[in-house]
């Protein structure tokens, strides 16, 4: 596998499972070089000036903002953009577009790293599984990721939500327990094919246990492909905690979120484009730059893609 040449036998000792002085210094300097090679892709720069523009919006929306999200002011509805201290207008009750969308930044980042964060566990886990000891442990476990793969996400998404209730917990949990399926894919192909290297063998005749071996050897070498998969998974939970909250099943008013202001603007789209339009632009820049950084981290660490 492609990762396993940039990552490999640099992570730990084949040998005695340990990591050495001599190991950790290559490590680092392999990790200091796909930064550089990062920062060097455009795809992967344009991602990370996206992500972190936003993510900076959204920590610092409480002092950024220029009112409360939640204040009304029904003498000011519907304002266009620029006009009376609004830069992007309000909405129909008089509420702040510009600040609104900042704190929605807040819930699509928190939902995009807890959901990612769930989800790569359990695919982690299920993935290592499978992999390693294959048989009828592989088998149940192949058909358990297929028969979630199989469902859309954001139907299984839906169903969850709606048997424990609409709020921003319950999107976060309902959509990184139907995003895992994606990871124990990939974990599992890359573990199966990791497991008959001679490192692997080696630690295997030494008696090192399974879960040193899946710990130690396994997971270090297959960083790559997981770090692409958490790029495209932070994207779907943004698209799909917007859809939730646009249904009004995820994140409740008066809490501001990027999919229950398009909704909101859906209503008034004649009459005040601005309610729909620049939520909708965050949502897709977003999106946009998870996509891009996922590009980046696939074009850097998969070696086969350098080479065309």
């Amino acid at each position: 596998m492609g990762n396993v040449q940039s990552t490999g036998s640099r992570v730990s000792s084949p040998v005695s499972g340990e990591s050495s002085t001599s190991l950790e210094e290559p490590t680092h300097g392999v990790w200091a070089d796909t930064l550089r090679q990062l920062l060097r892709n455009r795809s992967a720069t344009v991602g990370f000036v996206f992500i972190g523009v936003l993510i900076l919006i959204g920590v610092l929306a409480p002092y950024l903002a220029p009112y409360p999200y939640d204040q009304q002011d029904l003498m000011t509805s519907l304002l266009p953009p620029l006009s009376d201290g609004h830069v992007l207008g309000t909405d129909q009750f008089g509420r702040d577009t510009l600040s609104r969308i900042m704190w929605g930044a807040r819930v699509s980042i928190q939902v995009g790293l807890v959901v990612t964060g769930v989800s790569m566990v359990i695919g982690l886990v299920i993935g290592c599984l499978a992999g390693y000891y294959g048989g009828f442990v592989d088998l149940l476990l192949s058909y358990l990721i297929d028969l979630v793969w199989g469902f859309p996400l954001i139907l299984v998404a839906l169903l969850f939500v709606t048997v424990m209730g609409p709020g921003l917990s319950g999107a976060m949990l309902a959509i990184g327990l139907v995003a895992w399926a994606g990871f124990a894919r990939i974990v599992r192909g890359e573990v199966i094919a990791l497991r008959e290297w001679g490192f692997i063998l080696s630690a295997q005749t030494l008696g090192a246990s399974d879960a040193r071996i899946i710990v130690r050897h396994i997971l270090p070498n297959m960083l790559g492909p997981v770090l692409v998969m958490a790029s495209y998974t932070m994207a779907a939970a943004v698209i799909i905690e917007a859809s939730l909250s646009f249904l009004g099943l995820g994140v409740q008013p008066p809490q501001p979120s990027w999919g229950s202001m398009l909704n909101d603007g859906r209503a008034f789209v004649n009459r005040a484009y601005w309610m729909a339009v620049f939520p909708g632009l965050a949502i897709a820049i977003l999106v946009l730059g998870f996509n891009l950084l996922g590009d980046g981290l696939r074009d850097v660490l998969d070696p086969r893609m350098q080479n065309r």
